[in-house]
C-alpha cells in the first residue's frame, strides 16, 4: 500500500516509521527545509514541497496513493491536504490529525476527512477506558460514516453475561468487532458466549451509543 504523509515532523517521522515496518510504501512531504530529515526514515521517499499546492501533489503522485495522512501540526495546513486529496485525487483513506480539540468540528466527510486523530481525545479516552467499568467509552471517531469505535467492559452484572453474542438485540447500525478476554484478541461469533471482564469493541453509528450503552450496563 502507498502512503503519502503531509507533515515531516517528528509524528509524521514516527508513522512513516510504523508503517514502513509493516511492508508499506511511505512519502513524506513538508515545506519546510529543517523537517527533511532523510537519515531519520532512509527507507522513505521524500518531497520538500507545499502540501496545499496542486503542482506539489501532482509532483507526489497523490492519485497513486491508496491513504494520505495529514499530520502537520497545522490544523489548516491538515483540512486543506484532506480535502484536496479526496476531492482532487479521489484517494480512498484520508486520515487527519487534529491539534487544537476547538477544531474537531471541522474534520468530517465535508473537508475529505474518513477519520479525524484527536490527540487529547484519545489520550481522555484510554483514561476513561483504564478506570471505567460498564461505562461506553468513545474511543476513535470515522467521519465520512457518522460511526464511532467504542469500548465497554462487561461488569458482573450486566444483563447480557452468559448470553451468546448471537443471541444478544444490537441496536441497529451496530458491529461487534472484538472482545478482549485474558489477554486474548477474539473475533466474535454467534455462538460466543459474553463474559463479565470482557472488553468489547464496536463500531457503532453515534446515534446509536445510548441504546447500545442502555443494553450493557445494568445502571
Amino acid at each position: 500500500m502507498r502512503v503519502a504523509i503531509a507533515g515531516a515532523g517528528a509524528v509524521g517521522r514516527s508513522i512513516a516509521a510504523e508503517l514502513l515496518e509493516n511492508g508499506h510504501e511511505v512519502l513524506l512531504i513538508d515545506v519546510d527545509p529543517k523537517a527533511i530529515k532523510i537519515d531519520s526514515v532512509p527507507r522513505a521517499e521524500w518531497l520538500l514541497a507545499d502540501a496545499c499546492e496542486i503542482s506539489s501533489l501532482d509532483e507526489a503522485g497523490l492519485n497513486n496513493c491508496h491513504v494520505v495522512i495529514a499530520a502537520s501540526g497545522d490544523d489548516k495546513v491538515n483540512l486543506v491536504v484532506s480535502l484536496l486529496a479526496k476531492t482532487e485525487y479521489g484517494v480512498p483513506r484520508v486520515v487527519a490529525r487534529i491539534n487544537h480539540p476547538k477544531n474537531e468540528w471541522l474534520f468530517n466527510e465535508s473537508w475529505g476527512v474518513d477519520v479525524a486523530v484527536s490527540t487529547p481525545r484519545l489520550l481522555s479516552a484510554l483514561v476513561e477506558e483504564a478506570v471505567s467499568v460498564g461505562d461506553l467509552v468513545r474511543l476513535m471517531t470515522f467521519r465520512q460514516g457518522q460511526a464511532n469505535l467504542v469500548e465497554l467492559t462487561l461488569p458482573e452484572d450486566a444483563p447480557v453475561v452468559g448470553q451468546r453474542s448471537g443471541s444478544v438485540p444490537w441496536p441497529e447500525d451496530t458491529a461487534l468487532v472484538a472482545i478482549l478476554r485474558e489477554g486474548r484478541v477474539l473475533v466474535p461469533s454467534a455462538d460466543d458466549p459474553l463474559e463479565a471482564g470482557d472488553e468489547l469493541l464496536f463500531v457503532a453509528n453515534q446515534e446509536v451509543e445510548g441504546d447500545l450503552a442502555r443494553l450493557l450496563s445494568p445502571h
